[in-house]
């Protein structure tokens, strides 16, 4: 028993501090050789239409508000189709209004809720565009996003399936909202970052992501019987060698939960839909063709076994401790790696990214990122795997629920 606990001592140790190098080196390669490219002149470009897919549900408070965004960016070939998924709410009275607003939107009523994938469905279905964007009901896109997207597909090849965006939060006026910040910035845009340099994008943004929609018909569309269909329809579109790439400059505003309870729930749908993943694609590793993303889904799995031994340490620690000195050693040791580490890569990253968006002032929330974001996402994932079992043995229809939308106000 002490054998098999120091080793896994010795995992839940290191495997945080490896990784966190691997993505501070991953993220800096990408900066350097991929993300410093020339200036696009939009004008000298003859932009093709492109269909931009909102589906919604409850959307009372934001729909106007994106909406409006949406009908004013630049981009100078564009239709605007939302399909309301059943609302319970005033979503379908705002959008009948907004029809007549707006000459580029079209407006598809579902008196259903069979979920968000179900809805862009419908909507793909009704578009004239061979590129899509879709975009989140509660989401404001920055007005040169969608140059930034079809660009990729204009001179990047016939292979490119896909091109997802950079989100950024705007709700920040909480504790919880500011981590996420840290979070998008430090984790999240290093890891797709360092992705793209491996080969493979665990998933496309489902908050701002454009797609060739030959790309998504040769592969069935979107994954109705999957919670999260953005990475569903990531790795539909890998495993058949269709490429996705990471446009940082594609911005897209969002809001994030500001609630215990409201990230509780998302970060439960987040990793449900990375193990539903998991659980549906175990062939790859028997198939030479996909080795280019055997990294990817082995990390996911690693991460998996890491939550679950973190859990189990921590339990043994706490039982078998026979002094208040003992425990602290392991705790304080551990964590002041955890914390030395993620300071080093939290600074890197928010560097590169207050090319888009001035984050740095939040650096001082980092002495709490750490703490919170390993310990709450081990226990997520752990609560998050029998719902995954169970989904993938039931099927169906994956509905969806009003998440936490925060303080919406747009600086």
């Amino acid at each position: 028993m002490e054998f098999i606990i120091g080793y896994l001592s010795e995992f839940v140790f290191w495997y945080p501090l490896v990784m966190s190098l691997f993505w501070i080196t991953g993220s800096s390669l990408f900066f350097k050789y991929r993300e410093k490219e020339w200036d696009i002149d939009f004008d000298q470009i003859d932009w093709p239409l492109i269909s931009i897919l909102v589906p919604c549900f409850n959307e009372e408070e934001t729909i106007g508000e994106t909406i409006k965004y949406l009908a004013n960016i630049s981009y100078p070939k564009k239709e605007i189709i939302v399909v309301n998924d059943g609302s319970s709410d005033n979503t379908s009275e705002i959008l009948r209004k907004l029809v007549t607003l707006y000459k580029e939107l079209t407006f598809i009523d579902c008196k259903e809720n069979r979920g968000k994938a179900n809805a862009l469905h419908i909507a793909c279905h009704a578009s004239n565009a061979e590129f899509l964007v879709c975009v989140d009901s509660d989401a404001i896109l920055d007005t040169h996003a969608a140059h930034y997207l079809i660009y990729h597909f204009l001179h990047k090849g016939e292979r490119l399936g896909a091109v997802t965006g950079n989100p950024r939060i705007r709700n920040r006026d909480t504790l919880i909202s500011r981590l996420q910040i840290v979070e998008y910035a430090s984790i999240i845009g290093a890891i797709k970052r360092t992705q793209r340099i491996v080969g493979k994008i665990m998933t496309v943004s489902g908050v701002v992501v454009a797609f060739r929609k030959k790309a998504l018909v040769d592969v069935g569309l979107w994954d109705r019987d999957m919670i999260t269909e953005d990475i569903s329809v990531s790795w539909k579109l890998q495993q058949r060698f269709w490429d996705i790439r990471y446009e940082p400059r594609a911005l897209c505003w969002m809001l994030v939960p500001e609630t215990i309870r409201g990230i509780w729930k998302q970060r439960i749908r987040w990793a449900q839909g990375g193990q539903e993943v998991m659980i549906k694609y175990w062939r790859i590793l028997g198939d030479w063709r996909q080795r280019r993303i055997w990294p990817v889904y082995l990390e996911q799995w690693i991460s998996l076994i890491w939550s679950f031994s973190w859990v189990l340490i921590t339990f043994y620690y706490l039982v078998s401790a026979s002094t208040i000195q003992q425990l602290f050693i392991w705790v304080t040791f551990s964590s002041f790696a955890l914390v030395f580490m993620s300071l080093i890569q939290l600074w890197i990253s928010l560097k590169v990214d207050s090319m888009y968006d001035n984050i740095k002032m939040y650096y001082l929330w980092a002495a709490w990122y750490p703490v919170i974001y390993w310990i709450l996402n081990a226990f997520i994932v752990i609560f998050a795997l029998p719902k995954a079992i169970k989904s993938r043995v039931k099927g169906g229809y994956a509905t969806w629920s009003s998440p936490d939308r925060g303080n919406r106000k747009m600086e």
